[in-house]
């Protein structure tokens, strides 16, 4: 692994994110069989009985230094609630894109994506110092790319027939990225998105 990407534990208010485990599965199955995230045709959540072999590929990944995966905790239950990534790390061009995140139903539209991507982003610009951070989703993934574009990322453009699906579908991915300094900006729109009242 890059020893510039080395696990890590942050933590926020409402979101904690820890490095993955195998000791997390339990945790991760319940959260994707919530609201069967699992069969949304336009994500690649792993089913409850695929966990177990997409936490072996993630921590593959991590030990080949091209990801740094995490559990997201709910400081508010103490559960596993989901996943999130640094991956596609390339140390030669101080790359990153953050990205493979997924949250149970219930998580969803609460603050904690927002805490999480304000973490990972802390993280990754005034620890590692990069020189950009990247986000991609399948181009008809609206809500995703509606939460990408919230936190103040550009669109950079849409790779077509970009990846076969699980479903035998071709993939067009939306690609959009925030630089150095970009951030103080995105940082404050972020951190008043927490502090505001919520509904």
């Amino acid at each position: 692994m890059s020893k510039w990407f080395a696990p890590i534990t942050l933590e926020a208010q409402t979101a904690k994110l820890v490095p993955l485990s195998h000791d997390h599965l339990a945790d991760l199955q319940a959260a994707s069989a919530e609201g069967e995230l699992h069969k949304l045709w336009y994500t690649s959540i792993a089913a409850p009985e695929k966990m177990e072999a997409e936490i072996d590929r993630r921590l593959g990944l991590q030990a080949e230094g091209m990801m740094l995966p995490f559990s997201v905790i709910d400081q508010r239950t103490g559960k596993i609630i989901g996943q999130t990534t640094f991956l596609n790390l390339n140390s030669t061009n101080r790359r990153a894109e953050i990205g493979a995140t997924w949250y149970a139903k219930a998580a969803q539209r609460s603050p904690i994506n927002t805490e999480c991507k304000l973490m990972l982003l802390t993280h990754a610009f005034e620890d590692i110092k990069v020189n950009v951070v990247e986000f991609r989703t399948h181009h008809l993934n609206h809500q995703s790319r509606r939460a990408i574009e919230r936190l103040g990322a550009k669109l950079d453009g849409i790779l077509r027939n970009h990846m076969i699906m699980p479903n035998g579908s071709l993939r067009d991915t939306a690609v959009y990225s925030v630089l150095p300094h970009e951030w103080p900006a995105i940082k404050a729109n972020l951190q008043w998105q927490l502090d505001k009242p919520r509904d």
